[in-house]
């Protein structure tokens, strides 16, 4: 099984960041990778078992199960149903941890997944590098503001 990690200091309050990443549809507004998403059958976008669909920029469509979400522990877990990446029993957590010091925000994004052995390696550099790592720098733009 691979797996994939990645963190980051964000210069915001966590409840500040997480009322963005909490909305499992707000991937359009906070990534620089994803071009639109919707939650299927009009579902709320922050219940335990919605589908996210989304398109990337680059043209592939990924779709999404939320797992759990966790306002107290400022989480989400998802797991991927549809993916044009080759992965497998793939499963992702996003969690915000309070910086008290310094009123800002540990962000750390893991993932498990299986893939063909001769990809996997290249998926887990480019998922940690293009998926993870570019969406927690966007996210520290954003709050760099």
């Amino acid at each position: 099984m691979a797996k994939v990690y990645a963190s980051s200091v964000i210069p915001a309050p966590a409840g500040a960041v997480w009322a963005l990443v909490r909305d499992f549809n707000a991937l359009p507004d906070w990534t620089g990778f994803v071009a639109e998403s919707r939650i299927e059958h009009n579902s709320s976008a922050d219940r335990v078992g919605c589908i996210r669909n989304f398109r990337l920029k680059s043209g592939g469509r990924i779709r999404e199960r939320m797992l759990a979400l966790s306002d107290y522990e400022m989480s989400c877990t998802y797991s991927i149903l549809e993916s044009p990446m080759g992965v497998e029993n793939y499963v992702s957590t996003l969690r915000l941890i309070p910086i008290t010091e310094s009123d800002h925000t540990f962000a750390e994004w893991s993932a498990e997944f299986d893939a063909a052995p001769e990809r996997e390696q290249a998926l887990v550099d480019d998922i940690g590098r293009n998926v993870f790592g570019a969406g927690l720098a966007a996210l520290k733009r954003r709050f760099a503001r």
